[in-house]
């Protein structure tokens, strides 16, 4: 029997949708509940979770590549990479990055290499990390490999030091990044820095001392040429009144095939940036989550992208919001521009063309001195977030998972700041907190990586790298209990009498 099959349990739920006003009022931790008197259900750890390595020493800082399509895990830290067997967690090399030429350090600096990206790049593994204060990425070679390790300037990609902020991201050959080009942080920008194209980047009047969340590229199979970066991130608000909100949250895009401006105007300059304001909250209540902390784009046909975002809030409680890549661009297409009261040029300001050194100047003047949208993003729920919490959540994946009734169902996994990890079933427009796995480590995770094929979470702390088995099914011992889990990845089994994972 399918944890999916019995439909009549499902009237137990309806009541945790409804008016989202009583949020604030009663304690979050019962948001939402399920039929169970444990909430939410402890998995336990000795067969949900499974150490895949202990670091001889603290880190401050991990940064995880996974390679979907084969078995290896890279694990950056500091002085080193790993590559991991996910398979059975064994260590099949260990790449020495520390410090090149370490006594240029700088006094009273920690002369080490943080690794803070891992990227493929051109099919080779590609490690950027701090090298002491003088950002420096490396092609990983292999022992057994006849190639030289090529070392490239990683200023712009990695951060000087691990605690400043950056992102990166491959796209087609091409690597972008937002890292600080000066020592102190400043200068932080959204690039494309290396590769087989053109290096853009932003105009400085565009952000206001930008925190970057997430970048991802989001494919259109039959119209390569408008296929769009979309940049998440959060920045101080302008507005000083006191009213406002500290920080707003964004989401921008700039055109896969931008080359930037003519030389004479904007020439390596974005010539299709163009940004919005994400809305998470109760807007009939003028009540908004601004404070972006992470997002996940689970990947669909392009307007169907769904992108996930966790916010917190002034008031000390977290939610999570879900957009789609459509919804995104209608506001992009169809929003006028911020103090901006002309007639709109044309092609219009942040269109792809194929050579946008041709673009005209007033189009291009727009995107230069307006490029904000007026119309803010809505949630797909609207109204309201998907899901609030109490519990502080730092990182989130979703996965996509095939239930034993043949259905496709979304499951946010979200950890927190105290080592767990909750699994929080999307049913249609309701969350349904499924179950809680509780790591050894009471702390924040440094980095998340699903490894969807494998139903696994592979979680970095400082102590450990941990793996998690999302197809733990410990809901008792009968049928009735491992329905009401609604737990996708387990279906009762009538043979061995036990709630295990449902059938691929």
């Amino acid at each position: 029997m399918s944890a999916f099959t019995m439909e009549w349990f499902l009237p137990l739920y309806v009541f945790l949708a409804g008016e989202f006003n009583f949020v604030f009022s009663l304690l979050l931790e019962d948001f939402p509940a399920l039929g169970s008197n444990n909430v939410p259900r402890f998995i336990s750890k000795d067969s949900s979770m499974k150490i895949a390595l202990n670091y001889t020493r603290l880190q401050n800082h991990t940064v995880l590549f996974y390679k979907q399509d084969c078995e290896d895990l890279y694990v950056g830290g500091t002085d080193f990479v790993l590559r991991l067997n996910t398979s059975n967690s064994h260590i099949v090399e260990r790449y020495n990055l520390s410090t090149t030429e370490p006594e240029e350090c700088p006094e009273q600096s920690p002369c080490e290499n943080v690794i803070t990206v891992i990227e493929e790049l051109n099919g080779r593994v590609y490690a950027c990390g701090t090298n002491g204060y003088r950002p420096q990425c490396r092609t990983l070679v292999s022992a057994g490999e006849n190639k030289s390790e090529d070392c490239d300037d990683g200023t712009g990609i990695s951060p000087f030091e691990y605690s400043q902020n950056s992102i990166s991201l491959t796209v087609d050959g091409d690597l972008y990044a937002a890292a600080p080009l000066e020592s102190d942080g400043s200068s932080l920008q959204f690039r494309r820095k290396a590769g087989n194209r053109t290096n853009v980047w932003m105009y400085d009047n565009w952000t206001l001392e930008p925190t970057f969340i997430s970048a991802t590229c989001v494919k259109r199979k039959n119209d390569r040429d408008n296929e769009k970066i979309y940049v998440f991130f959060r920045e101080l608000n302008s507005d000083p009144s006191h009213e406002a909100d500290h920080w707003i949250s964004r989401v921008a895009r700039v055109c896969k095939v931008d080359e930037g401006g003519s030389k004479r105007f904007f020439q390596n300059m974005w010539t299709s940036f163009i940004k919005a304001r994400l809305v998470c909250g109760f807007p009939e209540q003028s009540l908004y989550f601004n404070h972006l902390q992470d997002i996940y784009v689970l990947h669909s046909n392009w307007n169907n992208t769904r992108v996930y975002a966790i916010f917190t809030s002034r008031w000390n409680s977290t939610a999570v919001c879900i957009y789609t890549i459509g919804m995104i661009e209608d506001v992009f297409e169809n929003s006028t521009f911020k103090d901006y009261d002309q007639e709109i040029p044309s092609p219009r300001p942040g269109t792809c063309v194929k050579n946008s050194r041709t673009l005209p100047l007033a189009t291009v003047n727009v995107v230069k001195d307006h490029p904000e949208m007026s119309d803010w993003v809505p949630s797909v729920h609207r109204t309201a977030p998907f899901y609030v919490s109490s519990y502080n959540y730092t990182k989130i994946a979703v996965d996509q998972v095939r239930g034993a009734d043949n259905k496709s169902y979304n499951v946010l996994l979200l950890a927190t700041d105290s080592g767990k990890v909750h699994k929080v079933l999307e049913a249609g427009d309701e969350p349904l907190l499924i179950s809680e796995t509780r790591f050894f480590n009471p702390s924040a995770a440094l980095s998340v990586k699903l490894d969807s094929k494998k139903k696994k979470l592979v979680v970095g702390f400082s102590d450990v790298i941990a793996t998690v088995d999302l197809q733990s099914c410990q809901y008792g011992s009968s049928c009735e209990d491992c329905v009401l889990a609604q737990d996708p990845y387990c279906a009762w089994s009538e043979s061995e009498k036990k709630c295990t994972a449902a059938a691929p």
